[in-house]
């Protein structure tokens, strides 16, 4: 199958794109490298060779992504492109709703016009926002809540494609599509081929590494009085390998009658704490730290409760370790000092 990767020069866009290849298909990267690499892109298209490609442009142009969908027979997208930090979306939220929704507007817009009709959408975990207690570990039947832009960007556009995927159901227009809410995402390429490289970086395993590594101030971290094991913050991480493989596994089982929604985590939490250790494992050195105040919004605990697409699609976690995890990322940090600079 020939898909075409929306922010495939992101972190998650590329390892996904590299998982492609290893099933056998085919890919078209499309970036407008805001946010993405252009080092990424020739990378995973070097390994693609004659079923690779890259295009530079935005996706919410509706024009130049249909341009893409045609010129390359384009049979069904993975959708990355967004904007995704938190805090970043409560001081520029329009930027956030511009980009995301209107990003996936002009998609949807293409797709539309080149009867492009399987697409498998991200989503994520912060649409559910601060769910109490009893709901955790979170379903995929928890109520959706989300307390900052971002979230709420992203559950504006599962909406939006649930109702264009019942627009096309009722003109007698088949449109598969499936959404996946992820957790948190860590690690990188086992093979070391690729890596994680954000500006500004606010995931805790690069964040970690790179101050364990001198390369960063000391890290901080937000609340040690927490009502949790050691009173850090606990979150799922999910490997950003096993989360490329679950697109896989859902593209291939895309089915216009049976839309798919499912949470992508390992079932299981690591605190702030426990990360940070795990990092110091992986680099050999200590991670020097600061306390600093809890951030308004973060909830204390958040876990994926994963066994529904474990149920339909066989998917689990492979990398369950957070040594492992922790170990792939310094592994390709310690290999690219300045990352993909």
């Amino acid at each position: 199958m020939k898909v075409l990767v929306t922010g495939g020069a992101g972190y998650i866009g590329s390892h996904t794109a590299l998982s492609l290849l290893a099933s056998g298909h085919e890919v078209v990267l499309l970036d407008n490298l805001r946010r993405g690499h252009r080092k990424a892109a020739e990378i995973v298209v070097n390994i693609a060779g004659s079923r690779g490609a890259f295009v530079e442009a935005d996706v919410g142009d509706a024009n130049a992504v249909a341009a893409a969908l045609t010129d390359h027979g384009v049979e069904a997208v993975i959708h990355f492109a967004a904007l995704a930090y938190v805090g970043e979306s409560v001081e520029l939220p329009l930027q956030y709703w511009r980009a995301n929704l209107a990003g996936s507007l002009g998609l949807l817009e293409a797709m539309d016009r080149c009867g492009v009709s399987r697409l498998v959408a991200s989503s994520t975990c912060s649409t559910y926002g601060c769910p109490d207690a009893e709901f955790i570990p979170i379903a995929e039947s928890c109520r959706q809540d989300p307390v900052n832009p971002y979230g709420e960007s992203k559950l504006a556009v599962e909406r939006m494609v649930r109702a264009h995927a019942a627009m096309k159901t009722r003109s007698g227009t088949p449109f598969a599509f499936a959404l996946l809410r992820y957790f948190n995402v860590a690690g990188c390429d086992p093979q070391g081929r690729l890596g994680e490289d954000h500006e500004p970086e606010t995931h805790l395993v690069p964040s970690a590494i790179l101050a364990a590594l001198g390369r960063r101030p000391p890290l901080q971290v937000f609340g040690r009085d927490w009502d949790t094991h050691d009173g850090t913050c606990v979150r799922d991480y999910v490997h950003v390998t096993d989360l490329a493989e679950a697109h896989i596994a859902v593209l291939e089982k895309l089915n216009p009658s049976s839309p798919m929604v499912f949470n992508i985590g390992t079932g299981r939490g690591d605190s702030v704490l426990e990360v940070i250790k795990a990092c110091e494992r992986a680099t050999g050195r200590t991670v020097p730290c600061v306390d600093a105040p809890r951030r308004a919004g973060d909830p204390g605990l958040l876990i994926a409760d994963a066994r529904k697409i474990a149920a339909e699609l066989g998917w689990r976690a492979r990398f369950s370790s957070m040594d492992e995890t922790c170990s792939h990322a310094a592994q390709w940090f310690t290999a690219n000092p300045r990352g993909y600079r």
